[in-house]
């Protein structure tokens, strides 16, 4: 239940490790600790990743729940977070109407303990990850009315982050998208009415090393009660409710890697499993490779499975692998992308075949979710006319989020519900240049 993704490399290890607790590292955080001139004061540990830890922290100023994101004091974990809020920023300055689908920066502010100065990030707090709700099904996939729900949520803030404001996230994936409630309503503060811890449990005493190893450890050995978001975590401890119950209104969070489209960082980016064929083949890339992901996420959302999975084997590479994954579903891949890319030579021959692994075995999509996921004809039908304009292997082919909310799987949805209608306004001001627009669905 975090209301941003520590990092977008979390691990899947249930803490993080005591020798990171140290002069650079994280800062070590006790319940009832304040924070900017005690403002804010933490409750409990939400999470944790490469470059921080996140806690749910109570706003005395404000008289509500937040997530306090508290950075790595080291130098470039700093630096990391400067970009992060400048990212943010940009974001909150959008009309409120369209910003309901993206995570929102409350404050910021430096804080100074004995592991160095370490900036702070306070975001809203949120609920699980769609990662976590694809686990609560046990893999088995979510409804599809469910998944078109959350399909719209994120297609309505790609399109708020690609065309009002030029960014690109570069890193969409189950675990960056976060409902805006929990799964569980015992773990939701503003719904169990409990008060907030406003000062430090008598006799409490920030922890010291030794300590905070032995807590370490612990946990290590109650991996049913981990907080973590990786694949790894019990779904035990969450009680039965029917899907049907779940709101599935979802924010985008984590912008730790996000850039605008005119000044990009890196050449590599994406999580392995959500990565783009352009990025794979250094092709250079733009606002599509988001869209890729996304539809790599509905796919996973509708039948609990990932698209792509590749493994590394014996004479080939992970990326090689990836790639004829994305053959076997989508075709071979055009000429311009099989011979642009800085990479293209080390994986393509002359004729665009793969040069290590040459025996593909061809599955369209929809043939895939009717025998594979036992998705009616008509299901697999729609669904498939969905995803597969956003999977095309030529980044310029494919929609854009604006786009994709036009698509007859989307636009039927009733948005009355997602609230996205302000002061009365209907939904005049999302259409606003979409009226006319047509997408070529696959055949």
């Amino acid at each position: 239940m975090m209301s941003c993704s520590p990092s977008s490399s979390s691990s899947e290890e249930e803490d993080e490790s005591f020798e990171s607790y140290r002069r650079g590292g994280y800062h070590a955080v006790k319940i009832g600790d304040q924070f900017a001139g005690g403002r804010y004061i933490a409750q409990k540990k939400l999470g944790w990743g490469q470059f921080s830890t996140v806690w749910l922290a109570y706003d005395t100023k404000d008289e509500k729940y937040v997530a306090l994101k508290i950075q790595k004091s080291a130098a470039q974990f700093v630096q990391a977070a400067l970009h992060e809020i400048d990212i943010l920023s940009a974001i909150g300055d959008g009309s409120p109407s369209h910003t309901k689908f993206v995570a929102q920066l409350i404050d910021h502010f430096k804080h100074t303990g004995p592991n160095g100065n370490h900036l702070c990030m306070v975001l809203e707090f949120l609920g699980d990850s769609l990662l976590r709700l694809i686990k609560y099904t046990r893999y088995k996939g979510i409804p599809l009315k469910k998944v078109r729900e959350i399909c719209t949520c994120i297609l309505i803030g790609l399109d708020y982050l690609h065309r009002e404001h030029g960014i690109i996230h570069t890193d969409l994936k189950p675990e960056n998208i976060l409902l805006i409630s929990p799964i569980n309503p015992s773990r939701d503060p503003l719904s169990t009415g409990a008060s907030p811890i406003l000062e430090r449990p008598e006799g409490s005493i920030s922890p010291s090393p030794s300590h905070m190893e032995k807590r370490l450890k612990r946990r290590a050995r109650r991996m049913s009660m981990s907080l973590s978001m990786g694949r790894g975590d019990s779904i035990d401890e969450y009680p039965k409710r029917n899907i049907e119950e779940i709101d599935v209104r979802c924010k985008i969070v984590d912008f730790g890697n996000a850039c605008w489209a005119d000044n990009q960082f890196t050449d590599l980016v994406q999580t392995r499993q959500y990565r783009a064929p352009e990025v794979i083949l250094q092709a250079g890339y733009s606002y599509s490779i988001d869209m890729w992901s996304f539809a790599c996420i509905a796919f996973e959302l509708a039948t609990g499975d990932m698209l792509f999975n590749p493994r590394a084997g014996q004479g080939f590479s992970e990326d090689e692998d990836h790639l004829a994954l994305m053959m076997e579903l989508l075709g071979k891949f055009p000429k311009k992308m099989a011979t642009s890319g800085a990479k293209c030579k080390d994986f393509f021959d002359r004729f665009g075949d793969l040069k290590r692994i040459r025996r593909l075995k061809m599955c369209p999509l929809k043939k895939l979710l009717v025998e594979r996921y036992k998705f009616s004809e008509k299901d697999a039908n729609e669904f498939s006319e969905f995803l597969l304009p956003l999977l095309d292997l030529s980044p310029e082919k494919r929609p854009s989020a604006q786009q994709c909310l036009q698509h007859p799987w989307i636009k039927d949805i009733d948005y009355a519900p997602f609230d996205i209608i302000n002061n009365g306004n209907s939904l005049e001001n999302l259409n606003v240049g979409m009226r006319n627009l047509q997408i070529a669905v696959g055949k």
